[in-house]
């Protein structure tokens, strides 16, 4: 019989009922979205930031403490001090590798150029292929951690080619002072060395580097007179917004943790624990975040999964009014069968478990169609902002279920607390 009702409710109210699964159908399908899309997007938000330069940093120690102890920032007071470029392939052996995106090193030299003035060369990394200590092979440098740099004549420096040994870049601004563009040659030279080289491209950083000369780095470490040394590594990694744990590693120190605490902290993609792995592979290195990408990862992350959950919660209180009304409606259309059935001895919870059991069944259409139509929303969303597909969590499927079962009944309790009150004898009687 019970069943039988609800198959006749059905069959006399299909509008209402189809009304009510595509109102929780999409109240679904954006808290599928939002929530699949909130859990992918530290990695997508990441991996955009990426295009805005390095995030951390990494000089010699010496060069650390005189910088700190006279405030300075050029590197002016640390001239000799280096880092091993033997080294560097130590970076992608850390615990948090993977999430190395990219790093170069660089070292600085000044130069004489043919009028006589001087001029700072920078060496670098540009597409550099290396053989990493794990057996696996990395391709990295400045034309990843540069990508705002905008080449106005010739090309990058092609480090796959023999010819790069002999090759520059140099700043616009420089270039322009000079009167030479790609393809002229630059006779330079410095208390070590002394060489005409190439210029392969011109570029413009809307920054200092307009001034300067960028070779690679064997050319610039030659200059300097500095063969297998670099004076400073930039690193690209993705990660997590800094926390208490994080904040308190990074002001007193990892020895300041508990062993719990400490073990958490090294395990979790904080930048202070990126940078501190860095330092165990890297000798006599300091390792730190450059604060304001850093800083401005973690905002924009929070903010961002912020407006996907008041997404989320928005688009659930209006499936909640919608499932509201409409079920009301429906209360009040059937209120002569619901004062027939109290006339002839139907208790309050039979009846309302019958109409739970209506908006259940419906809310599991809604849910399913929804969930589906969320993924398709998700990948939407991924491929339109990020230009990456979304990865589906399975976490989102519980969750989803629980938010819909929570909204459905919020939902119902209006029609369900007016259906209690219905009295069989004003119902039959016509008021």
């Amino acid at each position: 019989m019970f069943l039988r009702m609800i198959r006749g409710a059905f069959s006399r109210q299909i509008k209402k009922m189809l009304m009510i699964a595509l109102t929780i159908a999409l109240g679904a399908s954006l808290a599928t979205a939002m929530l699949n899309v909130m859990l992918d997007v530290g990695d997508k938000v990441n991996q955009e930031l990426k295009t805005y330069g390095a995030n951390i940093i990494v000089v010699p120690k010496s060069t650390s403490v005189l910088n700190n102890l006279y405030e300075v920032e050029d590197g002016s007071a640390t001239a000799g001090s280096y880092l091993k470029e033997s080294e560097l392939g130590k970076i992608k052996t850390i615990f948090w590798a993977f999430n190395i995106v990219d790093y170069a090193p660089f070292i600085e030299a000044q130069v004489t150029l043919p009028d006589g003035s001087g001029a700072v060369m920078t060496g670098s990394w540009f597409n550099h292929h290396m053989e990493l200590p794990t057996g696996e092979t990395l391709d990295t440098g400045i034309q990843n951690l540069r990508t705002w740099w905008d080449i106005t004549a010739g090309d990058w420096i092609n480090e796959q080619r023999d010819a790069s040994e002999n090759e520059i870049m140099v700043g616009e601004a420089l270039a322009k002072r000079l009167g030479i563009t790609a393809g002229d040659t630059l006779a330079l030279s410095s208390g070590h060395a002394d060489k005409t080289l190439s210029v392969v491209g011109v570029f413009s950083a809307g920054g200092d580097e307009d001034e300067e000369i960028f070779a690679p780095l064997g050319i610039a470490q030659e200059f300097a007179g500095a063969e297998g040394f670099c004076s400073s590594i930039e690193v690209s990694a993705l990660t997590t917004p800094d926390n208490e744990l994080a904040e308190k590693a990074a002001r007193l120190g990892p020895g300041s943790l508990s062993v719990s605490q400490y073990e958490t902290w090294y395990c979790t993609a904080y930048v202070s624990s990126i940078c501190f792995q860095i330092q165990e592979v890297i000798t006599d290195s300091v390792a730190s975040p450059v604060r304001q990408v850093a800083e401005s990862e973690g905002s924009i992350l929070e903010k961002t999964e912020l407006l996907m959950v008041l997404i989320t919660i928005l688009s659930l209180i209006g499936s909640a009014l919608g499932i509201t009304n409409l079920v009301t409606a429906s209360v009040m259309e059937r209120s002569n069968e619901i004062g027939l059935l109290k006339a002839i001895g139907a208790t309050d919870g039979r009846i309302s478990a019958l109409i739970l059991s209506e908006i259940m069944i419906t809310g599991i259409v809604g849910a399913v169609i929804g969930y589906f139509a969320g993924i398709g929303f998700a990948q939407i969303i991924g491929r339109t902002v990020f230009q990456s597909s979304i990865e589906m969590k399975l976490l989102v499927i519980p969750v989803v279920a629980v938010l819909v079962l929570a909204v459905t009944l919020a939902g119902s309790i209006p029609a369900i607390r007016m259906l209690l009150r219905l009295r069989p004898a004003e119902v039959l009687h016509g008021r």
